[in-house]
């Protein structure tokens, strides 16, 4: 009995041994294993990081550069209609006279296009005149047709600024603004309603209604103007209404523009004379005589990963997409 009791105990005993062997790790095989995982996993997740980074990368520069493309088919779409384009001479010049021999700057914001906007921060770059489609203004009757409406043009005074401020709605970077003031819809001629017009600020002048008055600050330009020689000074003499001041604010078009310094090496213009700002993102080159100018824009897809250091460099050029235009507008003024 004894004997058989001392079987079955070291048959237990060796059973637990092997037990204890197949479900369990020692001390040292822990830290090996460690060791191998750690050697193994390091490479492999420095390569998803560098993946992951690369990828930001290139997504940035695409967004940056479907961005300006994008920026660039608005600006051309938009000069198609212009019918005078003002250059750098009479953006940086001040005029309070009529005529004037020099330019506009002081008739057109910045002050108020958009909030901490001065002349520093918001630079007017490209400016022109165009014919604005209006749908359906006019209304028509005649003895077969009631209400039929016409379409019809007026007038814009178009200006697109380059803006780098503080702002921290938008980028470090610079953007660019687009900012209009379009004329009413006159009633045909012969129509009165007393002896003052029917928009405010406006008496010499009766609308079809009140819903179709200009924006506040418009006024026609004078292709008249006895006293100025010539098609530029007589644009260069428009002054805004005096009687109602701008209220339109300046619409955002496009952010991350590159707001590189200028420098002293300036761009060379293929047309005309170039029109230009304290940034390297937007400057324009504009033939007065021939409505025609060419747009420039530099994006900034740095700005884009990182909050310093992104101006730019022959190092890092390929993070700075480019694109340009050359459009002459369709219309044309004429002056005696």
């Amino acid at each position: 009995m004894k004997n058989v009791l001392k079987f079955l105990l070291s048959i237990q005993l060796k059973h637990s041994k092997f037990v204890q062997q197949v479900n369990g790790f020692t001390l040292i095989e822990l830290l090996v294993a460690l060791v191998l995982a750690f050697l193994v996993l390091t490479p492999l997740l420095g390569f998803m990081v560098n993946i992951l980074s690369t990828d930001q990368k290139e997504q940035a520069k695409a967004n940056s550069e479907q961005e300006i493309q994008t920026a660039v088919d608005y600006i051309a779409n938009d000069l198609q209609q212009a019918v005078y384009i003002y250059d750098n001479t009479a953006l940086t010049t001040n005029s309070n006279t009529v005529p004037a021999s020099s330019g506009i700057k002081d008739q057109i914001p910045p002050s108020n296009i958009a909030p901490g906007c001065n002349s520093s921060t918001c630079q007017p770059i490209l400016v022109f005149w165009k014919r604005k489609f209006v749908s359906g203004a006019i209304t028509l009757s005649n003895s077969t047709t009631t209400n039929t409406t016409d379409d019809t043009f007026v007038y814009s005074l178009v200006a697109y600024y380059l803006i780098k401020d503080s702002n921290s709605t938008w980028s470090n970077a610079a953007r660019i603004a687009r900012f209009e003031i379009s004329d009413g819809v006159l009633a045909a001629s012969g129509t009165t309603t007393g002896t003052t017009g029917n928009c405010t600020g406006y008496p010499n002048d009766i609308y079809i209604d009140t819903s179709h008055c200009p924006n506040a600050g418009f006024q026609r330009f004078n292709l008249n103007l006895a006293s100025a020689a010539g098609l530029t000074q007589k644009m260069n003499s428009w002054i805004a209404t005096a009687s109602t001041a701008y209220t339109q604010q300046a619409s955002v078009l496009i952010d991350y523009i590159d707001q590189t310094s200028i420098g002293s090496t300036l761009p060379t213009c293929p047309i005309g004379t170039l029109s230009y700002g304290s940034y390297m993102g937007f400057y324009t080159c504009v033939d007065v005589a021939n409505t025609t100018a060419q747009v420039f824009l530099r994006g900034n897809a740095l700005a884009r990963l990182q909050t310093s250091n992104f101006d730019y460099s022959s190092n890092n050029q390929s993070y700075f997409p480019t694109a340009s235009v050359r459009v002459q507008g369709r219309g044309y003024l004429f002056s005696k």
